[in-house]
C-alpha cells in the first residue's frame, strides 16, 4: 500500500514534536537534578565515599566562684585503623603490638576486621602523647591518630562527690558532670577522608575537617578557700577519730549558694574505675538520712517563738532529769537534770524535757506545719542527683509520745542539706532558699557570662524578730552552753549540738552515734552556715559538743577570715570550763624599746627578730587574743625612739 507524501510529513512532524518534548523533559529533569538536587546527591555520594575519624569535643571546664579550675581536660589521643587500607596487616600488627603493648594476635584481629574504621580499644584508646607519637612514627598507611581528650581533676579527691566524673567517652556519669552533661559535653568534630568501594583512599580529594565545639564552662557557687578548709578539717577528723563516715556543708544563708561540701570516704575522680561504687555513689550531704538529734531543736525553738508560746528570758522550766509522756519517761542527757532554769538556759543546755514541753505547747498540727514549711520531708531541689527526702511521722499516727520525741529530734530522719537550708532560714530573717551549685554558665571562647542563676527564695517561714531571738539563743549555746567547742575568738558564733542514735533492726545501737554541730556567724548578720556530722567517732566521748563543734568552729573562723569578714569586739564572754585555755589580749608594744619591755610584765613568751632596740612590728597584732603563756614575735629595728 502506497503512503502519500502528506501522510509521511505528518508522521515526521509528530516524531519531531515527540522527540522535542522528550528532550525538553530530559533537560528539565537534568536541570532539576543539577540545581535542586545536586547538593543533596553530592552529600549522598560523599557519605558513601567518606570515612570519618572522630574528634571528641572538650567538655566545659568547671570553676569555683573565683575562677579556680576544678575540672578540666587533657589531651589523650586515640588510635583508629582503616583495615582495607592496610596492605600488610601481619607486619603492621607486629609493629603495633610492640608499641601498644598487646599481643600480635589481638593487633591482627583489629586490623583484619570487616569494618571501615576500627577503634583499637582499650589499649589504643586515650593514650599518652608519647605513645601516640610512637604510633604515628610507624607511618602505617591506614592507621590514624584521633585527637581525643579526657577529663582531669587537678585537685584530686577535693570536692569529688560534688564534681563526680566523666567516663571514657567523655559522658558525665555522676555528680555535676552528669547533672549538667548536656551543657558541658559540647559537639564532636571529625576529619573525613574519601575511599572507594574497596576502602582504598581516593587520591586527589582533600580531607574535610569539621572542628569540635567545646562545651560551656560552669562557674560554681563553691568558694575554693572554704572548700579547702573543709577538706582539711575532715582529713584531721578522719585521722583523729577513724569514723565510719564524715561530712561537712557550708552555705551562704542569704542566697542558698553552697560554699563548700564534702564527705568521707572520698575518692579521686581521675581513678574512678579503681573505686567501689558504694564510695563514689554516696554523696552523704544530699543522700544520707538519719535522726538529726538536738540540731532539730532549732525548728521547735523557732516555731515556739513565732507562735509566742515561750518567753526565753522570763519563762521557767524545772528539769528533774526526765519528763513523763503517756506513761514513758524521756530522759535528759544530764543525769539528775538541770533543775530550775529559764527557757534560754533550756536551749543553752540542750535540755530534752524542756523541748518536750515546747512541743506540747505547740501541738501536733502547729509543730508539723513548721517542720513542713522549713522544708523537711521533701527534696530541697539542689542541682545534684540522688537527693533524699527523709522520713517524718504521718500526722494521723502522731500521739503524745511521737510529738514529744519529734520536738527534740528523735524518731524522724532528715538529710544534712535539709538541716542546713532550714537553719539558714531560721537565722537569716526567716527566708527559705533553694540550695544550688551552678552559679554561672560561661562562653568557652570569650569567657563572657551566658547565663546566671539567681537565688530562689521558696517562702518566708518566720519573722525577722523571731529569727533575731533564735540567733540570740544559739549564740548563748556557743558562749555558755553545750556548743562552746565552736567558740571563735573575734567572731560571734551561734549554733547547736546534735548527738543522734543509730538504729539497726529496730534497736538503737550502743556507743554508736552520729555526732553533729550546725553553726553560723557572725550571729548578728550571718554570712555562713556550717554543718558537720561525724559517724561513730572512735576512742572519744560521742557528743556533738566534743567532736563536731570544734570542727565547725575551725571551719567558720578560718572561712570568715579568708572571706575578709572583719572580726568583732561585742562578743558574749565564753564561760570557761576547768580545762579551757585562758585567752588574753596581746598588748600593743610597737614603738617601745627593749628597756621598757624588760621593765613591763607580760604573761607571754617573747621572741625577737632583727637587730636594733625598738619594736617596729609584732605578731599577733595588738588586741588579738592568744593563750596565756603563748608567744608574741617582735620585729626590731636599729632606728632610735625619736626617728620617724
Amino acid at each position: 500500500m502506497r503512503v502519500s507524501f502528506l501522510t509521511v510529513r505528518k508522521r515526521l512532524f509528530f516524531v519531531l514534536v515527540g522527540g522535542a518534548i522528550a528532550i525538553a523533559i530530559l533537560l528539565v529533569r537534568l536541570g532539576f537534578v543539577q540545581f535542586s538536587m545536586g547538593e543533596w546527591l553530592t552529600e549522598l555520594a560523599k557519605d558513601s565515599w567518606s570515612r570519618d575519624v572522630p574528634f571528641e569535643s572538650e567538655r566545659g571546664e568547671i570553676l569555683d566562684r573565683n575562677g579556680e579550675i576544678l575540672a578540666t581536660n587533657i589531651s589523650a589521643p586515640s588510635v583508629i585503623a582503616a583495615p582495607k587500607q592496610i596492605e600488610n596487616p601481619e607486619q603492621a600488627a607486629a609493629e603495633l603490638a610492640v608499641t601498644l603493648g598487646v599481643s600480635e594476635d589481638k593487633a591482627y584481629g583489629w586490623l583484619t576486621k570487616n569494618e571501615s574504621l576500627v577503634r583499637l580499644n582499650p589499649e589504643g584508646r586515650k593514650i599518652s602523647k608519647e605513645k601516640a607519637k610512637a604510633v604515628r612514627d610507624l607511618d602505617i598507611e591506614g592507621i590514624y591518630i584521633a585527637e581525643d581528650n579526657k577529663r582531669h581533676y587537678p585537685k584530686g579527691t577535693y570536692l569529688s562527690h560534688v564534681l563526680g566524673f566523666a567516663g571514657i567517652d567523655n559522658q558525665g556519669l555522676t555528680g555535676l558532670e552528669q547533672y549538667y552533661d548536656e551543657r558541658l559535653k559540647g559537639e564532636a568534630g571529625r576529619v573525613s577522608f574519601f575511599s572507594d568501594a574497596k576502602g582504598q583512599k581516593l587520591q586527589g580529594l582533600a580531607d574535610e575537617y569539621e572542628p569540635p565545639e567545646k562545651g560551656e564552662d560552669l562557674r560554681l557557687t563553691i568558694d575554693d578557700r572554704v572548700q579547702t578548709i573543709i577538706e582539711r578539717e575532715l582529713d584531721i577528723a578522719e585521722a583523729t577519730y577513724n569514723p565510719d563516715g564524715a561530712l561537712a556543708i557550708a552555705m551562704d544563708p542569704d542566697s542558698g549558694e553552697i560554699l563548700g561540701m564534702s564527705s568521707r570516704p572520698d575518692f579521686n575522680p581521675d581513678n574512678f574505675r579503681e573505686i567501689p561504687a558504694e564510695v563514689y555513689n554516696q554523696n552523704k550531704p544530699v543522700w544520707s538520712t538519719y535522726e538529726p538529734g538536738s540540731t532539730f531543736k532549732i525548728i521547735t525553738l523557732a516555731a515556739a517563738l513565732e507562735e509566742e508560746k515561750v518567753d526565753l528570758e522570763n519563762d521557767h522550766f524545772n528539769d528533774p532529769g526526765y519528763i513523763e509522756v503517756n506513761g514513758t519517761k524521756l530522759h535528759c542527757w544530764k543525769k539528775g537534770g538541770h533543775g530550775e532554769q529559764t527557757f534560754l538556759e533550756v536551749v543553752q543546755n540542750s535540755c530534752n524535757p524542756g523541748f518536750v514541753a515546747l512541743g506540747e505547747r505547740l501541738g501536733t498540727d502547729t509543730l508539723f506545719d513548721y517542720i513542713d514549711n522549713f522544708g523537711f520531708g521533701k527534696k530541697t531541689g539542689v542541682d545534684l542527683q540522688g537527693e533524699g527526702t527523709g522520713i517524718l511521722f504521718n500526722r494521723e499516727n502522731v500521739g503524745p509520745l511521737e510529738l514529744a520525741t519529734t520536738a527534740f529530734g528523735q524518731g524522724v530522719s532528715v538529710t544534712p542539706l535539709q538541716q542546713v537550708t532550714a537553719v539558714s532560714a531560721a537565722v537569716n530573717g526567716g527566708y527559705l532558699y533553694q540550695p544550688y551549685l551552678a552559679k554561672e554558665w560561661l562562653d568557652p571562647t570569650t569567657g563572657m557570662v551566658k547565663q546566671s542563676t539567681p537565688p530562689k527564695m521558696k517562702q518566708r517561714v518566720i519573722s525577722e524578730q523571731t529569727s533575731k531571738e533564735v540567733r540570740h539563743a544559739l549564740e548563748y549555746v556557743v558562749a555558755k552552753g553545750t556548743g562552746k567547742g565552736a567558740f571563735v575568738d573575734g567572731y560571734r558564733v551561734g549554733g547547736k549540738t546534735g548527738t543522734a542514735q543509730k538504729a539497726e533492726g529496730g534497736q538503737y545501737l550502743e556507743n554508736n552515734h552520729i555526732v553533729s554541730f550546725i553553726g553560723f556567724a557572725p550571729a548578728n548578720d550571718p554570712e555562713i552556715v556550717v554543718y558537720t556530722a561525724i559517724d561513730n567517732p572512735k576512742d572519744t566521748l560521742q557528743f556533738g559538743g566534743i567532736v563536731a563543734a570544734p570542727i565547725v568552729g575551725n571551719i567558720i573562723g578560718d572561712s570568715l577570715s579568708a572571706m575578709g569578714v572583719k572580726k568583732q569586739t561585742n562578743q558574749l564572754e565564753k564561760s570557761l570550763d576547768w580545762d579551757d585555755d585562758v585567752l588574753m589580749e596581746t598588748p600593743d608594744v610597737t614603738g617601745k624599746n627593749l628597756k621598757e619591755l624588760h621593765q613591763a610584765y607580760y604573761p607571754f613568751n617573747i621572741e625577737k627578730e632583727g637587730e636594733g632596740s625598738v619594736v617596729v612590728a609584732q605578731s599577733p597584732e595588738p588586741g588579738e587574743k592568744i593563750k596565756e603563756g603563748g608567744t608574741i614575735r617582735l620585729y626590731l629595728d636599729d632606728k632610735s625612739e625619736s626617728s620617724d
